[in-house]
């Protein structure tokens, strides 16, 4: 079975959001296309209780900032997808009603997590892979936010755990902290055997 994976299409990652990503509003119709083409969408979630540790303002450090965090190296961001918020929720133009199933994420006040497969330690899970297993999925085509961090980190999961992992690149935008982190992202993702399409390919 062919499934697409929405990953973490929320306020805050869309313009106006705490952790806006550039344009990262304009993959919703694209979102919405797709999910008619696949049998199964799934959709991850960003899902935070309220001061959570990869937030700045819980260190009181600058945003940007690296720190261990529990053995675990760091980066610090604006709040974002507080649970239970506006800004943790869908995109309002996404069509929901067509999301069989939603995993949230770093919902463990100690631990950020990127992937949509495990928390940031590689051993807390998210069932994502649980369920998959159960479908019998064997083909995952991923889109959503953002391209260098969260839908990477799931990309390379989903190729660790024997996925067929595609990655809809015009579905996805990136942060870009670093300039060329995009660029670098996309490289890691294809030598790691995750192919990368346009969505052209699909519709």
């Amino acid at each position: 079975m062919d499934v697409l994976l929405l990953v973490d299409i929320q306020n805050d990652f869309c313009p106006g959001g705490s952790l806006a990503v550039s344009e990262g509003d304009l993959i919703v119709p694209l979102a919405n296309s797709l999910m008619q083409r696949f049998e199964m969408t799934l959709a991850t979630q960003d899902w935070h209780p309220a001061g959570h540790g990869s937030f700045a303002s819980s260190h009181e450090e600058p945003v940007g900032s690296m720190i261990d965090l529990f053995g675990i190296q760091q980066i610090l961001w604006p709040d974002h997808c507080v649970q239970n918020t506006l800004g943790a929720d869908f995109h309002v133009d996404l069509q929901q009603q067509g999301v069989h199933k939603v995993f949230k994420k770093g919902i463990h006040q100690r631990i950020d997590s990127y992937s949509g497969f495990f928390e940031n330690d590689h051993f807390t899970h998210t069932q994502l892979d649980n369920y998959l297993k159960g479908k019998k999925v064997t083909n995952l085509f991923i889109m959503g936010l953002a391209t260098d961090y969260c839908v990477k980190f799931t990309a390379l999961d989903a190729i660790k755990l024997g996925y067929n992992t595609t990655v809809i690149i015009d579905g996805c935008r990136g942060v870009e902290l670093s300039p060329g982190d995009m660029d670098r992202a996309i490289e890691e993702m294809q030598v790691a055997g995750v192919r990368i399409i346009h969505s052209s390919k699909l519709l």
